[in-house]
């Protein structure tokens, strides 16, 4: 759950609306940048942003949930995410994207660098799409973070969009 713009409070309201449809489609309800929120909403994880509280101090939180981290395009963060036991270890933007401004930029060298170092799963972030999903997929990425092109499809609605990468 990534809701960048809205209070706590409203924040709380559609956490308890999403984590049953979760649920129910058996999908995990990790909320975004926010542990003590994850913590109230009893989510499955947290996603951390470099900037967020530490895996470490999110562990106190949220004990032995989901805690996964952005590295960007970093070895030495994913290094730093890998001592201190993260779940997962997100990279990217690998192509342009209108859902954030892209400050990092990343490649499929990444991932395969970072495949040889650990057996965390890898999860690929930004631009991605039914175009490009499978390059991502067949260069070590475990898991692929899709916004924009589900929710943001001029062509498509989301169910169509969700179909056409398969």
């Amino acid at each position: 759950m990534r809701l960048k713009k809205y209070s706590i409070k409203h924040k709380i309201l559609i956490g308890k609306k999403i984590k049953p449809i979760c649920k129910k489609n058996n999908v995990k309800f990790l909320v975004n940048d926010d542990p003590m929120l994850a913590k109230k909403l009893n989510a499955d994880g947290c996603h951390l942003g470099q900037k967020d509280t530490s895996i470490v101090k999110t562990k106190k939180i949220i004990k032995n949930k989901i805690i996964g981290i952005t590295c960007h395009n970093s070895i030495k963060l994913a290094k730093t995410a890998i001592k201190n036991k993260a779940t997962y270890l997100a990279f990217g933007a690998f192509f342009s994207t209108k859902t954030k401004k892209i400050k990092h930029k990343a490649t499929t060298s990444i991932l395969n660098k970072v495949k040889k170092l650990t057996n965390t799963p890898l999860v690929a972030i930004g631009g991605i799409n039914d175009k490009n999903y499978k390059k991502l997929l067949l260069n070590n990425a475990n898991f692929l973070a899709i916004s924009g092109y589900v929710w943001n499809n001029k062509k498509y609605k989301p169910i169509d969009a969700i179909k056409r990468l398969k």
